[in-house]
Order: structure tokens, then C-alpha cells, then sequence
């Protein structure tokens, strides 16, 4: 398929509303977010209805003001992506559910993205061709190494066998009595610790071992914490925070190198919130200096959730000749490697 129209993009898998629009191959034309987290703080995480309720009172106006400063008209679009999964069933209802009546009013293709490839294609955002590489995605609901030798085309080699490593983050963060999103402050008050001072279990260490596990370690923080029965004072807390968090970046770094070694890759992509964590970025560019291996981060904007990634990967999928019918379920559990 040839396009060459704009493409417009919503995101609404969890607390964040955007909406973006891309002209292919290769311009962004607007990416705007509406967040919600102040909201979701005192809640110490995010309320699905809650999320839900806000989508549906930002979404239309959002939809409007992204066509204003793209200086376009509804019937310049030439399609709408949204993203139907994985994500909160209430939140990407609101998101798909919008983009198939744009889709169904102006008579132009819809497109089921899934914002897991969103994450994984963000690195290399704008780019008309994507590099075989390894993927590393870390974020609050997933951690998964994907081996990609193209746009479409993905081999997982390992995962999360319980808790992501942001899940993991922001549940010590609310363990220590941090402000939500947690991730943000451990890796502020990190930046300040002593990484040596406290011993944390590294899981599913053995060889060859591709997988991840941070349950364990969320745990043996809560147990180091019950015996002490007080909140450690502040030089205390940064050690804590810093000895935690080398904790879950050694296993990534670790899980990194091997699973490069193991297909022979030597580009590495890096996306997800937790790609944003200081001491993660500079592990992973130092093992990337040493083994002299490429890496790529997405652009700051691109790190957390965004429509603008998940116009970049519709936009792969339409030029391939992919749409979707306008009557297909969001699909909450959605996998990158099934079609929904």
C-alpha cells in the first residue's frame, strides 16, 4: 500500500491520553499527551475506572486540538491507528473505541496497533527501515528481551515470569514511603546510595537463562524492612534505594549481554519507561562500548507512553497492507507475536 496521508494515532492503554499524527514516511506532525498521574498519586497507582472516566473527558477535545496544530482537516486523514492492547480494559476502550468512529465517520482505514511494537519500534522512530536488533523493553507492566529482524517480524527470547522491573520499582518505592511513579524517585534518591552496602537476590541467574523474576527481590526488601520495623532514616534510604536498584540493573544488563551473544546481534534497542533510569542507561551503554555494539534509546518525548509510537508502528503495518475491521475487540492480554 502506498501512503502517503496522514495518519492519526490514539493511545489510551493506561493513564496517559495521546493523540498524535504522522505524515509517511517520515514527518511528525503533532504528539500530544494528557496525563493523568497527579490524579493516580494519591491513589499510590492507577485506578482503571478512574483512568477511564478522564480518558473519555480529554479524548475528543485532544482529538480536536491535534488536528488544529497540525493544521489539518478531518478529511485530510488518510487513516487511524489506536492502540487495543495489552493495556487496562476500560482505558483502551475509550481509545479504540473513538478511533473506529473517526475511522467509520470519515470512511478511511482503522488499524489495531499493539503497543507493546509501539515500544519496541521507538528507537528507531521515523526511520523507514528497522534493523535486525535486540529489544530490551522494560516498563511498569513488561520486561522482555525480543530478538527483531524487522518491522513485523519478532522472536521473544525471554520474559518476566511475574513482576516487570517498573511493577518492581514502583512497588519498593511505595515500600519506602516514596511518592508515585516510585520508579522516578528510587532512581533520584539512587543516584545519592551506596549500590554495595545492602545484598538483594539477582533471580534466575543460571546460564542461558533468558528470563526474568523480580517478585523475589520486591519481597526481600519488604522482609529487610519488617525486621528493621522503622523506615530508614535518609542516608539509609538512599543506600537502600541505590543496593535495590543494582539489583534489577545487573540482571538486565547480565540478560542483555547473553541473549546478543546467543543470536549474534550487535544493535541494541532500548524502550519502555524504565529506559528513562540513569544508572540503567549508562550499564547498558557501557556494556554497548565494551563488546563495541550498537545501542539506541527512543527520543526523551518517546520514552513513556505516547500516540506517536503507535503511529509509527501503524504506519509500518498500513504500508504493508495491514488494517483492521472496525467491529474487532480490544484485546487486554494482547501479545506482540499473535494477531489480534
Amino acid at each position: 500500500m502506498n501512503f502517503h496521508r496522514p495518519i492519526l494515532a490514539i493511545e489510551s492503554s493506561c493513564d496517559e491520553t495521546a493523540i498524535a499524527i504522522i505524515r509517511p514516511p517520515s514527518e511528525l506532525l503533532v504528539n500530544l499527551i494528557a496525563s493523568q498521574s497527579q490524579l493516580h498519586a494519591c491513589f499510590g497507582g492507577v485506578v482503571p475506572e478512574v483512568a477511564s472516566r478522564n480518558h473519555l473527558l480529554t479524548i475528543d477535545p485532544l482529538f480536536h486540538r491535534a488536528l488544529a496544530e497540525a493544521k489539518l482537516r478531518p478529511s485530510d486523514l488518510g487513516a487511524v491507528v489506536a492502540t487495543a492492547g495489552p493495556g487496562l480494559a476500560p482505558a483502551l476502550l475509550v481509545g479504540a473505541s473513538y478511533a473506529k468512529g473517526v475511522a467509520l465517520g470519515l470512511g478511511i482505514p482503522y488499524l489495531a496497533v499493539n503497543h507493546l511494537e509501539g515500544h519496541l519500534l521507538s528507537p528507531f522512530f521515523l526511520k523507514t527501515e528497522i534493523p535486525k536488533h535486540l529489544s530490551l523493553l522494560v516498563s511498569g507492566g513488561h520486561t522482555q528481551l525480543t530478538k527483531v529482524n524487522r518491522a513485523g517480524d519478532y522472536q521473544l527470547l525471554g520474559r518476566t515470569h511475574d513482576d516487570a522491573a517498573g511493577e518492581a520499582f514502583d512497588k519498593v518505592a511505595k515500600l519506602l514511603g516514596l511518592p508515585y511513579p516510585g520508579g522516578v524517585e528510587i532512581d533520584r534518591l539512587a543516584q545519592s546510595g551506596n549500590p554495595k552496602r545492602y545484598s538483594f537476590p539477582r533471580a534466575l541467574m543460571e546460564k542461558g537463562n533468558l528470563n526474568f523474576s523480580f517478585s523475589g527481590l520486591k519481597t526481600s526488601v519488604r522482609y529487610f524492612l519488617e525486621q528493621r520495623e522503622m523506615i530508614p532514616d535518609s542516608s539509609e534510604l538512599a543506600d537502600l534505594a541505590a543496593s535495590f536498584q543494582q539489583a534489577v540493573i545487573e540482571v538486565l544488563v547480565e540478560k542483555t549481554r547473553r541473549a546478543a551473544q546467543m543470536e549474534g546481534l550487535s544493535c541494541i534497542g532500548v524502550s519502555g519507561g524504565v529506559a528513562a533510569n540513569s544508572a540503567l542507561r549508562n550499564s547498558l551503554i557501557a556494556l554497548c562500548r565494551e563488546c563495541q555494539w550498537e545501542i539506541h534509546f527512543p527520543q526523551p518525548e518517546l520514552i513513556g507512553d505516547n500516540a506517536a509510537m503507535i503511529a509509527f508502528a501503524g504506519m509500518h503495518r498500513l504500508i504493508a497492507g495491514e488494517q483492521s475491521s472496525v467491529t474487532s475487540e480490544i484485546v487486554p492480554q494482547w501479545q506482540i507475536y499473535s494477531h489480534c
